[in-house]
């Protein structure tokens, strides 16, 4: 959990310095309003919150992501400096940022950049609390709280729905669910944000007794477990057919019964983990939503928080 302590000016309307305590425990001193940042891993925030003009570089990654395309023309004013795991030291040092935002894939790259007299928070949000006060310390070091509020309540819109729809289902109904990573049998378990929208859609993360965020087991373990439902990391170079299709799978429930998804390709340190759930809701419960098309209900979310229609980012299997 990150610790945000504030001195000066609660809202930044001048210079107003920050502390904060990151993931991997360091306490962070920032002055804001940040004018240069540079965002390595939360670069999704950046149409939300509306700081394009505070921003002195992106993380290679927001080059391939399908909503920043979308902002093309700006973002290809930007410089890439590599990501979180491979920074572009050179290109950064010209860059020059006051803030760097990464993550703790690698914590000796977050000591690197230190060392070379950048100032850099690393996040990794492991639950959707945290994820909100991730988008809450962005608000506050660019002085868009206001903003940052509105996302998080059109955030919540979608959770509460959610949770309207799942709140009456019986123990003996709910279904196990299986979220599997760059591996098949790389499962998440109930040390991160993946449990929290489980249990919020009305599942129960058939990984649980797993401590960690994700581990590897054996895939006699997943047999015993038994998912009724299965989903698959968007990002994963194997397909939903390549489990269905794979002999070893065929005595699970989900495979049996078809129940195998694999994920958007959307980020999930943003605003977007919002409709993310509401579609492993209607994937796992399609009883509950007969009324609701997916397209139609997330395009106001997508045009109130992103300012862009859903279809020009639209590439989800509904």
């Amino acid at each position: 959990m990150m610790l945000f302590l504030f001195t000066g000016n609660s809202i930044p309307l001048w210079s107003s310095e920050m502390l904060i305590v990151d993931k991997i425990g360091r306490t962070v001193k920032v002055q804001a309003p940040v004018k240069k940042a540079v965002l390595l891993t939360t670069y999704e925030l950046i149409p939300a919150l509306g700081i394009w003009d505070n921003i002195a570089a992106t993380g290679k990654w927001s080059l391939k992501n399908d909503l920043m395309l979308v902002f093309s023309s700006k973002l290809s004013k930007f410089p890439s400096v590599g990501s979180g795991a491979d920074v572009n030291m050179e290109t950064m040092l010209k860059v020059r940022p006051d803030l760097v935002i990464s993550w703790t894939f690698r914590s000796e790259q977050v000591r690197f950049m230190e060392g070379h007299g950048l100032t850099v928070i690393s996040i990794y949000p492991d639950s959707l609390q945290e994820l909100i006060e991730v988008i809450k310390m962005h608000g506050k070091l660019f002085n868009k709280e206001i903003r940052a509020d509105y996302c998080i309540t059109e955030m919540n819109k979608i959770f509460n729905f959610i949770k309207k729809r799942s709140g009456n289902i019986s123990l003996n109904d709910k279904r196990r669910i299986l979220w599997i990573g760059s591996r098949p049998t790389g499962v998440s378990g109930k040390g991160g944000m993946t449990n929290d929208i489980i249990e919020l859609i009305g599942g129960i993360n058939s990984a649980s007794e797993i401590g960690e965020r994700n581990s590897d087991v054996s895939l006699e373990k997943i047999i015993r477990w038994n998912p009724d439902v299965i989903f698959i990391w968007g990002n994963a170079t194997y397909s939903a057919a390549d489990i269905k299709n794979n002999p070893q799978w065929r005595f699970i429930n989900a495979v049996k019964n078809g129940k195998v998804y694999k994920a958007p390709v959307w980020g999930t340190w943003s605003p977007r983990i919002a409709p993310i759930a509401l579609w492993m809701a209607m994937k796992a419960y399609p009883e509950k939503y007969t009324d609701v098309k997916f397209s139609s209900y997330v395009d106001p979310f997508f045009r109130k928080v992103f300012g862009i229609s859903y279809r020009k980012v639209k590439q989800v299997e509904e």
